[in-house]
């Protein structure tokens, strides 16, 4: 027994000795709390769910956790990445989204320790199916823009709001600096994103506002020995002159002083710089910062339809302007069937929009004009209703804490590396930089290029999430070239030059909900001010106010009360 218990006590000696001694090699023991967070802004405290269980916030980057050892630390411990999932209208819609092992998601990860999903979803009807859906079933992506088939996207926003499925991102924009500077800097544009005050999207730059304007056919008017107008009634004589003087030489009694077709309600917008001329462009009059209504009731609005009938009575506007579509306008133009219209810059000069009439008109050129006064020495452009891309992030996400990763991958995307490759792709593969600091492509695969159908898939985000139209970006997106006779067509001047006209601000007039029986409204509508305009139904005072009374008939009245009511609700009108 005695012989038994003294190898017991050996083997025991044994196990504690080599227990001691293994204690002594070992690391010192990583504490178990949180890893000490880096330096962040103090906005950045953890949001609560709603079990109000705190929730804890992403670090900025990988933190070292000190040992107890004098010794340099060996263990860096991480915070697990972060998953974020972005639905986004695709730039290109022939085009696919972003591919697994695209740079970007590396980059995101590894720097911002996120692992992105980048989502395009279907446009128009098809896109506002798929979120309804998602909204439906809980199951929004955290980061989103907002999907509309009638356009409406802060509509969309509000009916997501209201189903309590939006956080708000008040407390998001402190960590982005740089990408407020550069998107988030106007205060009325981020009112678009406000319900009861708070803000809840996040509101882009438009893609590019105050695009279209009004131009002439500058070699019709030298042939005629004609100065550009600077009046509506000027522009009336032109027009007189463009249609029965034969300013193409051709021989034939084939032109038409004025072109255009309706887009929108009534005449639609444009037609505008015909109505600015009397004070009454678009549909609403915006004048009074604390009144809304409708600008037929502005009495001057009668007599700008009158200017235009006298345009249709002289027989020098395109008479096809009441039914003819877009695109059979635009033909009609290249064929040079009319010499003052109202189109957008790029349509107009872009290379393959003005290859056409280069071809058909080597000596043809449009040139931009002011706005035409009238007769009060009013001019306006037109209303500008630029829409704002619109984003948001889902309640699930700010609930989870993933508002402050979030805000670290939006303000990456406003820095100089997640702006190009964003925007612009890989340098050297889709693009370098010249001497001058300027976007080309000389000498890079023409198919690996930016502008090439095969790079799309990388820069998917930028018209709705990148761009802020800034001049390098407008270079590189529209850049100049040399017509058919070595003349320079450069589209970015004649998109300055649409910018630095008077328009009428618009854009909040997308708070205003619809008019309850809009169908009956527009039709009402369109008819009597086509009838007016055309001269099938006498334009007087009776006839006027017989208008206006059937206008209060379908409650006309009503929708304007709303309308104050919805712009003081949503912080525009007070």
């Amino acid at each position: 027994m005695n012989k038994r218990l003294n190898e017991i006590f050996k083997v025991a000696l044994v196990v504690l000795a080599l227990a001691v001694v293994l204690t002594a090699c070992a690391p010192a023991a990583t504490p178990t709390s949180a890893p000490v967070p880096t330096k962040a802004p103090a906005a950045t405290s953890a949001p609560t769910t709603a079990s109000s269980q705190p929730v804890a916030a992403a670090t900025t980057a990988p933190t070292v956790v000190p040992t107890k050892a004098s010794v340099p630390p060996t263990t860096v411990a991480t915070e697990k990445p972060v998953d974020l999932e972005l639905w986004a209208q695709p730039s290109v819609t022939e085009q696919g989204p972003p591919p697994a092992d695209w740079i970007a998601y590396k980059i995101v990860r590894e720097k911002l320790n996120i692992n992105l999903k980048v989502v395009l979803t279907p446009t128009g009807a098809d896109g506002e199916a798929k979120y309804n859906a998602a909204a439906a079933a809980n199951s929004l992506p955290d980061i989103m823009q907002m999907v509309s088939a009638s356009q409406d996207n802060r509509g969309t926003m509000v009916r997501l709001q209201k189903l309590g499925l939006l956080g708000p991102v008040t407390t998001l924009l402190p960590l982005m600096p740089e990408r407020v500077k550069t998107h988030y800097d106007d205060p009325q544009r981020m009112k678009m994103g406000q319900v009861g005050g708070v803000q809840y999207g996040l509101v882009e730059p438009p893609p590019i506002p105050k695009r279209e304007g009004y131009v002439i056919r500058k070699d019709w008017l030298d042939k005629l020995g004609l100065k550009p107008p600077t009046t509506l009634d000027e522009m009336f004589e032109i027009a007189k002159a463009f249609t029965e003087k034969d300013p193409d030489g051709n021989g034939k009694n084939d032109t038409y002083g004025v072109g255009g077709f309706i887009n929108g309600v009534g005449l639609g917008d444009r037609f505008d710089f015909i109505m600015g001329g009397y004070d009454v462009p678009g549909l609403w009059d915006l004048r009074d910062p604390g009144k809304i209504q409708l600008n037929v009731r502005d009495p001057n609005y009668p007599k700008a339809l009158a200017f235009f009938n006298k345009l249709v009575t002289a027989k020098v506007i395109d008479p096809d302007w009441p039914t003819l579509k877009r695109d059979d306008f635009r033909a009609k133009w290249k064929q040079g069937k009319f010499g003052i219209m109202w189109e957008d810059f790029s349509a107009l000069a872009s290379p393959s929009n003005y290859v056409t009439f280069d071809k058909n008109f080597p000596d043809g050129e449009f040139v931009a004009l002011p706005a035409p006064k009238g007769p009060d020495g009013k001019a306006w452009y037109r209303v500008d209703t630029s829409l704002s891309t619109i984003w948001a992030v889902s309640k699930k996400a700010i609930d989870a804490g993933k508002g402050p990763a979030i805000a670290r991958f939006l303000e990456w995307t406003a820095t100089k590396e997640g702006y190009y490759l964003l925007g612009f792709g890989e340098e050297g593969k889709q693009y370098k930089f010249d001497k001058d600091g300027n976007i080309v492509f000389d000498g890079l695969d023409p198919k690996q290029v930016w502008t090439a159908p095969e790079s799309q898939m990388y820069t998917q985000l930028r018209n709705n999430l990148i761009f802020t139209n800034t001049p390098q970006e407008l270079k590189v997106r529209y850049p100049a070239y040399t017509s058919v006779k070595g003349r320079t067509v450069d589209q970015v001047q004649f998109l300055k030059f649409f910018q630095s006209q008077p328009w009428v601000a618009g854009a909040h007039l997308q708070v205003i909900n619809p008019h309850p029986k809009a169908a009956d409204f527009n039709r009402y509508y369109n008819e009597n001010i086509i009838q007016f305009a055309l001269g099938q139904k006498p334009l007087n005072d009776q006839t006027w106010a017989d208008f206006l009374k059937g206008l209060d008939g379908i409650g006309a009245k009503d929708w304007e009360t709303n309308a104050k009511k919805d712009l003081t609700d949503a912080g525009f009108m007070k």
